[in-house]
């Protein structure tokens, strides 16, 4: 049990740190692709040799940013055979597809037109090099959503049965895997706010070129796209972050009220804006789990089920079960999970003896075609994950770092929206160049925007836990069977690998940025 423990431990900190380490990578690339499109547009309808010379400047940023983003993805995506087998055999049928998709359709399609893209200047028409920019910027975000459909059915799994023979899940419905509420929205907000990460990008950039003088053109003109840019999808990204609020609260109750710190649920629940938790304080009913906090009256019912007096769970009415809302009890859960699990092994055991009786009566209630299967396998198998926890509490996630991460995230968003607009404002009366306070706050909003993308995918990760697809397998099962001193040692060369890949990523996009677009390019060009 104990190097099960460790294994688990270490396959959780090595995938954490690969996908941690990939997004600071994805974001910049789903949004500064269409950036530098809109900019080559600008090439396009003007014919002014300013904007080619611009376009080029932040291709180079936006192809240093890409290829250390696929190596990345690559790695991620081999550690879900290598540390997580038993995940994968379980759900192969139904999470390979969209990655495979994503691989053959979006990544082809990103990588080919990035060469025509990168290489194609002075070699293809001006149109055709146009349509290859904003290909590229298309196959990546598109190769982001079929990534987040394969991530949001481990939130919420649907369009699958289980096959009792093969002991997976198999795909029903590709509509539902690739279209569910969970799916669109993850994507939208995904790709909004890594948009608005984007346009702080170039905004920073810009901002450091205006504090010393330099591209005065180049940085108020990208300044302009990118202020306007990334202002119209904060304003987008808060909608689809309420938007994915209500879908939480409806399939993912747990991670709510973990969000919210919300031990015991209630009518017309408040919104915490603000608060700092007590210690291992709210288990208790009754008991207060803040020091100290500042809330919003009704407003978390309102966001959760669009209705003030709604009542919303919380995490003692998940563990505890409450009747009268219709909220069934983990214990109740796990008991029904056990069924699950115990009707398993007598199939495994009678096809082990060659017993058809018992096989044939264990497969009929996985049989989804007959009443009796479909009711044990929404009342009893759709709780199967459960039959492996030790305890209800197990159910909880961290509940203080959900708290304070999703405030960093909320709070971070809407100082993005106030400084964004304040750029375009001052920009657009050509006033900007003597808010030398705006342009440093500018500079020192791009870490914190990737701050705000990183710690809302602490968010939706850690909100999961401790489930590796929620309700129906926790990560103590999902994982491969390997010895943890295995992990922790791949765990350390992986962290030494990515901080000389960053160190040299860093290093390169600062020396880009240093140079510039280079002095007389313009002109040249031009001719």
């Amino acid at each position: 049990m104990t190097e099960l423990l460790q294994t688990v431990a270490w396959s959780r900190a090595q995938f954490a740190l690969t996908a941690a380490f990939h997004w600071l990578f994805v974001p910049l690339t789903l949004g500064l692709g269409v950036l530098v499109a809109l900019m080559e547009t600008q090439w396009y309808r003007t014919g002014d040799p300013f904007w080619r010379r611009t376009t080029k400047f932040w291709m180079r940023l936006f192809a240093v940013n890409f290829a250390i983003g696929v190596a990345t993805g690559l790695i991620l995506e081999f550690e879900f055979g290598t540390n997580w087998s038993n995940y994968s055999h379980f759900v192969g049928d139904i999470f390979g597809a969209p990655l495979a998709i994503e691989g053959i359709m979006a990544f082809f399609l990103e990588s080919t037109f990035f060469a025509v893209m990168f290489f194609g200047w002075n070699k293809v028409s001006r149109g055709f090099h146009l349509a290859s920019t904003w290909l590229t910027a298309i196959g990546a975000n598109l190769s982001a959503f079929w990534i987040l459909v394969a991530n949001a059915w481990m939130q919420h799994p649907a369009g699958c049965t289980f096959n009792i023979e093969t002991v997976r899940n198999e795909m029903t419905s590709f509509g539902e895997v690739a279209f569910s509420p969970v799916a669109v929205n993850k994507f939208a907000h995904t790709v909004t706010s890594s948009f608005v990460l984007a346009a702080l990008f170039v905004a920073g950039v810009s901002a450091w070129y205006l504090l010393r003088g330099r591209e005065r053109r180049l940085a108020t003109k990208s300044i302009g796209i990118a202020s306007l840019f990334g202002l119209l999808f904060a304003l987008l990204a808060a909608f689809t972050g309420d938007r994915s609020g209500a879908v939480v609260a409806r399939v993912q109750p747990m991670k709510l009220a973990a969000m919210e710190a919300l031990y015991d649920g209630r009518e017309g629940a408040p919104l915490t804006v603000a608060g700092i938790l007590r210690p291992e304080a709210g288990q208790t009913r009754g008991d207060d789990p803040f020091l100290f906090r500042i809330e919003l009256p009704k407003m978390l019912s309102i966001m959760s089920f669009r209705d003030a007096e709604a009542y919303v769970a919380g995490i003692n009415d998940l563990i505890d079960g409450n009747p009268e809302r219709g909220i069934m009890s983990t214990e109740e859960k796990i008991m029904r999970g056990g069924i699950a699990i115990a009707q398993l092994n007598f199939y495994r055991n009678a096809r082990a003896s060659g017993d058809s009786i018992v096989m044939r009566q264990v497969s009929g209630l996985f049989d989804p075609s007959t009443p009796d299967g479909r009711s044990f396998l929404s009342e009893y198998f759709a709780y199967l994950g459960y039959g492996y926890l030790s305890s209800p509490r197990e159910a909880v996630p961290n509940v203080p770092l959900l708290f304070y991460s999703f405030r960093v995230m909320v709070g971070l968003g809407c100082l993005f929206i106030v400084l964004l607009a304040a750029l375009w404002w001052f920009n657009r009366r050509d006033r900007l160049v003597g808010k030398r306070w705006l342009l440093r706050l500018t500079i020192a909003c791009v870490p914190l925007a990737y701050l705000a993308s990183q710690v809302g995918w602490v968010v939706a990760e850690a909100g999961r836990q401790p489930w590796a697809i929620q309700d129906l397998m926790p990560v103590g099962v999902a994982v491969s069977d390997l010895p943890g001193s295995a992990v922790s040692t791949t765990f350390f060369l992986f962290l030494a690998l990515f901080t000389a890949l960053l160190a040299a990523e860093l290093s390169i996009l600062f020396r880009q940025i240093r140079l510039g677009p280079g002095p007389g390019e313009e002109e040249r060009e031009g001719r």
